[in-house]
């Protein structure tokens, strides 16, 4: 798995393109603000792994990223660009949903872009150290 994480001082989407016939219609974006927007590509070689082990690396990574940043607000997108591997949409999914959830248990706000869109993105995010984090889990 490859994770390209970013502290945003704000973040906001707008579907453009559905690119997967099974996602439900999405036709209103999104604002968020003070977060950790993480950019995640799921690999083949995580379905060889068992998805509650992959799905509990990642949370690490990202509570840890959050607690660095002093936030608490985490949003999941899917980003099939970090890699030329990529795992099964049903993986990618079900582990999405599963570091969701657990991110939510530990208190923290949480939200996914789309799954199955190209979105038209707005990102600001500051210029310091840790406000970016590229990371293979």
């Amino acid at each position: 798995m490859k994770v390209l994480v970013m502290y945003v001082d704000r973040f906001a989407y707008s579907p453009r393109i559905k690119n997967l016939e099974t996602a439900e219609e999405i036709t209103e974006g999104a604002e968020f603000t003070d977060s950790i927007l993480a950019f995640i590509q799921v690999e083949e070689s995580d379905e060889e792994k068992d998805v509650a082990s992959r799905e509990k690396k990642l949370v690490n990574h990202l509570k840890w990223t959050a607690r660095k940043n002093n936030c608490k607000k985490v949003i999941l997108h899917s980003f099939a660009h970090l890699s030329e591997s990529k795992a099964s949409i049903e993986f990618t999914k079900e582990l999405f949903d599963l570091a969701e959830k657990r991110l939510q248990n530990a208190d923290f706000t949480t939200a996914q872009t789309p799954f199955g869109y190209f979105l038209d993105l707005d990102i600001k995010a500051p210029g310091y150290s840790l406000a970016r984090i590229w990371a293979t889990l």
